[in-house]
């Protein structure tokens, strides 16, 4: 019963992607969605599992293996754009497929139980960022979180303009839309990464995700959580966070407190295991 208790939380990831994956083969009649989310959820279950053993390459594995299978599988091999072009794209042809089901599981209701954990074991974009120097921050963050509006709007307007403009093979410039804002997403990170030096800088102020993320965010059933009797005020927490994230506030107004990515890195930090 206790080493059961132990590895609640992987088992209980796994069994919310496995009842996300039967759900949408069984209404959409399609059983590419019960092997990917099968997939999916295998994959960010093992990451946990491997945390709990202590293995210091846990996220990186789960971040690899739903990286590379978003990037290469879905979006270079089945000429899927998974960005959030694809989103709007799918959303004005009126079509639930590929990634609306995606925005709608991992990045607009998944927040709601996951938090911002897309961002931390996930994200192809921060999967390669994270290989850079920087992982703690060593500049205050910056009042740059404007931009990620921006960004947001344009990629609204762009696939906009292609429907109103009545522009032939939309899919087809959708693909290329995939390879180039991907190219344009991993240059504008490095930069970033290297002038801020900061990995996540991208993730911070140009990611247009977040706007999605973020509020949903504030309402997430899983947290990180400090326990103040054991808390020393040492800062380990604070130091290591690669979001800026006050954990010693339990509260959802915690600073940053919508930008957690669940990557427990104050977890590990924490010389009284209070969180």
């Amino acid at each position: 019963m206790k080493t059961l208790k132990k590895y609640i939380m992987p088992i209980t990831m796994l069994l919310i992607f496995e009842a996300v994956a039967i759900t949408l083969w069984l209404t959409l009649g399609n059983i590419f969605y019960l092997f990917n989310f099968t997939y999916i959820g295998f994959s960010i279950s093992l990451g946990i599992f491997l945390f709990i053993r202590n293995n210091r390459y846990a996220r990186r594995v789960t971040q690899l293996l739903v990286g590379l299978y978003m990037l290469v599988y879905l979006g270079f091999i089945c000429n899927e754009n998974m960005q959030i072009e694809g989103f709007w794209y799918y959303l004005f042809t009126g079509v639930f497929e590929a990634a609306t089901i995606h925005y709608a599981v991992a990045k607009i209701f998944g927040p709601l139980i996951f938090g911002r954990g897309w961002c931390g074991y996930a994200c192809w974009t921060a999967m390669v960022l994270d290989f850079l120097p920087y992982r703690t921050p060593q500049k205050p963050r910056k009042k740059l979180g404007w931009i990620k509006y921006v960004t947001f709007a344009v990629s609204l307007i762009f696939v906009a303009a292609l429907f109103l403009a009545k522009v032939g093979n939309i899919e087809r410039i959708m693909f290329w839309a995939f390879i180039i804002g991907n190219i344009l997403y991993y240059a504008v990170g490095i930069i970033l990464a290297f002038a801020f030096k900061d990995n996540r800088a991208f993730c911070k102020y140009i990611c247009p995700v977040t706007v999605f993320m973020k509020p949903m965010s504030y309402f997430s059933l899983f947290r990180v959580k400090c326990d103040k009797e054991k808390c020393i005020s040492c800062g380990k927490c604070r130091k290591v966070c690669p979001m800026n994230v006050d954990m010693t506030d339990n509260s959802r107004r915690r600073e940053n407190g919508t930008e957690c990515i669940m990557c427990l890195e104050c977890k590990k930090a924490c010389p009284k295991k209070a969180l």
